[in-house]
């Protein structure tokens, strides 16, 4: 294929990106050496010593059980939360659509093992396909019973800014919490101490987030109890001013985290790694940061980044793997701020990202299970990865083209099932009102079926 083809499917800016020397490998990068000393912790509205580094129970590891079933690794989590907590962790993050329904029973299992003052619970109503108050309250209790818990630390209005079918994003707001009476329920819940802290986790509309807000000062000016205790908001060195152009209907987060802090409320970040894009970065913008501190990991720059701003009050990463998490430890025992300088190089870094073409997929898995057995986010993760990887070459007759040909096909069919492919989404569109970051699934899926369908028609031998 030809760099005119490829601009013609992928557009102008992926012709200057490889996507073809796919052999697995992420970008190199390097541990960081210091010992974890003692955990950073912020001060939440209620007096809460809240670990700045919090665990993030969306993507725990795996297994298959004996029925063939892919089941979440209970003794592993149990290990990964023993050791989050020896070492400061204090604040965990679940929600009842996490890990395929299982996380909070999961998560339960494993914090109960510890005295109930070593932790902090923060779970959400994740009633984002029927809004029923009957619905809403069955979710609510089973979080407690999933749990083992008599009262929830941090409750969260759960992803709230899309929009759905033909219901605007205010209408669904409306719908999910108010015309049911269930904001008014968490309130009263909160003032029973069910609810210590209450919140909601925003992707999406700017009009809902600063209709919320409004609420937040029309409570305030009536001399009540704050309406939110904190704010869930993706933000991260990309996202602080590039959110907007990466996808078109999210918003930057410094204009997140400006309004919070200017009202005083605590923040809770998640996706300071953007979905793990930020530690799989194109390989020029990878060797930037590793040449400014070769002894820092890609992921401590996007942590440091979260902890300089003291309006955060927690920096949620899902650490699958302990070493993951041992290098998450070693940033946050303790974080050390970034300098000005530091700032302005990483925006420098942020804007070279912003501009690379690739799909904003962060791997949450919202959009499934898919209908018709295509693995969306597996397809985009390797789509990513590969752009990422290398540059593509012009002549096809080139040694090079040829081997990142192969290399791009092959490891295609060893990530995903062919049956789990591009190639076998219908377009139905039932991910894209799920989608947090607003990608348009069927078309981008289609784009990503046609360049593979030419690779495999080229002519060129493998």
């Amino acid at each position: 294929m030809k760099r005119r083809d490829f601009i013609k499917i992928f557009g102008a800016g992926a012709a200057t990106t490889a996507i073809a020397a796919c052999t697995g490998n992420t970008p190199q990068t390097t541990a960081g050496k210091k010992e974890p000393g003692e955990m950073t912790y912020r001060t939440s509205s209620q007096g809460d010593k809240v670990s700045l580094l919090g665990y993030g129970c969306m993507r725990w590891p795996t297994m298959t059980d004996a029925d063939g079933k892919n089941v979440i690794d209970q003794e592993q989590v149990n290990s990964l939360v023993d050791y989050a907590i020896e070492h400061g962790v204090t604040y965990f993050d679940t929600a009842p659509v996490y890990g395929q329904g299982q996380s909070e029973r999961v998560t339960g299992i494993a914090l109960n093992r510890h005295p109930r003052e070593k932790f902090l619970i923060a779970t959400k109503l994740s009633n984002t396909q029927n809004y029923s108050r009957e619905a809403a309250l069955t979710m609510y209790r089973h979080s407690f019973e999933a749990l083992q818990v008599d009262h929830i630390d941090y409750y969260l209005l759960h992803s709230v800014g899309g929009s759905r079918g033909d219901l605007s994003s205010m209408d669904v707001l409306q719908q999910r919490f108010f015309d049911n009476g269930i904001l008014d329920f968490l309130l009263k819940e909160r003032e029973a101490g069910h609810i210590r802290h209450l919140g909601f986790s925003f992707h999406g509309d700017q009009q809902v987030f600063d209709h919320l807000l409004k609420l937040h000062d029309d409570n305030a000016a009536q001399g009540g109890r704050p309406l939110w205790d904190f704010v869930q908001i993706q933000m991260n060195y990309v996202d602080w001013n590039h959110a907007q152009l990466i996808s078109r209907r999210n918003v930057n987060a410094s204009y997140l985290y400006g309004e919070l802090e200017r009202r005083g409320i605590p923040v809770v970040i998640m996706e300071p790694l953007l979905g793990g894009r930020l530690v799989n970065l194109p390989q020029h913008a990878a060797d930037k940061l590793l040449a400014r501190n070769p002894n820092a990991s890609l992921a401590s720059w996007a942590f440091r980044f979260c902890g300089t701003y003291p309006g955060v009050m927690c920096a949620l990463s899902g650490m699958t793997y302990k070493e993951h998490l041992v290098d998450n430890l070693s940033t946050f025992c303790p974080v050390e701020p970034l300098t000005e300088e530091e700032l302005t190089f990483l925006e420098e870094v942020a804007d070279d990202y912003a501009n690379h073409p690739i799909i904003p997929c962060n791997d949450c898995k919202y959009c499934m299970p898919c209908p018709y057995g295509v693995d969306i986010p597996g397809v985009f993760v390797h789509y990513n990865k590969c752009v990422n990887q290398a540059m593509i070459e012009e002549n096809q007759q080139d040694p090079a083209y040829r081997k990142a040909r192969r290399a791009y096909l092959v490891s295609l069919d060893r990530s995903l099932d062919r049956l789990r492919q591009a190639n076998h989404c219908i377009g139905c569109a039932q991910c894209v009102d799920t989608c947090p970051q607003r990608i348009a699934i069927p078309a981008q899926m289609r784009r990503i079926e046609a360049f593979t369908e030419q690779l495999r028609r080229d002519q060129s031998p493998l």
